[in-house]
């Protein structure tokens, strides 16, 4: 595919948000595994090829095994995620997807469970980065340096 666009060059400033916003996420309390499932699991959902390469990637470095990796489309039918994992999951699929029915009171509710208010705040915004990240990438057709 042809590079449309470069935002970066063209809209530096933009780009400086959007670092500051993973400056965030690399100082929040979101633990490395539930950063990069939900970052594989949207780029997955939006069809984002660059994201999906470069967080796989990242969370096999981290420890991620290739099997949870390999069944991360289809978390709900395995027992190899966590029910903490398949909050964080779910999260990350109902935001992606919002114009469905969004976050849905069961999954929030079902993260109260797990995380405290903030952590859920963090979850949110983790989940809204990687979905600008995609939509800039995909748009563009340029791949985003993270």
């Amino acid at each position: 595919m042809e590079t449309r666009l470069n935002i970066q060059e063209l809209e530096p400033q933009a780009y400086k948000a959007m670092y500051a916003l993973e400056a965030f996420l690399a100082g929040s309390q979101l633990s490395k595994t539930h950063k990069e499932l939900l970052k594989i699991r949207a780029s997955q959902i939006n069809g984002c090829a660059f994201c999906i390469d470069m967080h796989t990637k990242d969370a096999l470095k981290q420890g991620e095994t290739t099997q949870r990796i390999f069944l991360l489309n289809a978390w709900r039918e395995t027992d190899l995620f966590t029910e903490e994992e398949k909050v964080v999951l779910a999260i990350a699929e109902e935001i992606t997807l919002i114009h469905q029915h969004g976050l849905s009171d069961e999954t929030y509710a079902k993260a109260q469970q797990f995380f405290n208010a903030n952590y859920i705040a963090q979850l949110i915004m983790a989940v809204a980065t990687i979905n600008a990240w995609n939509r800039i990438a995909i748009s563009s057709r340029t791949a985003v340096p993270l």
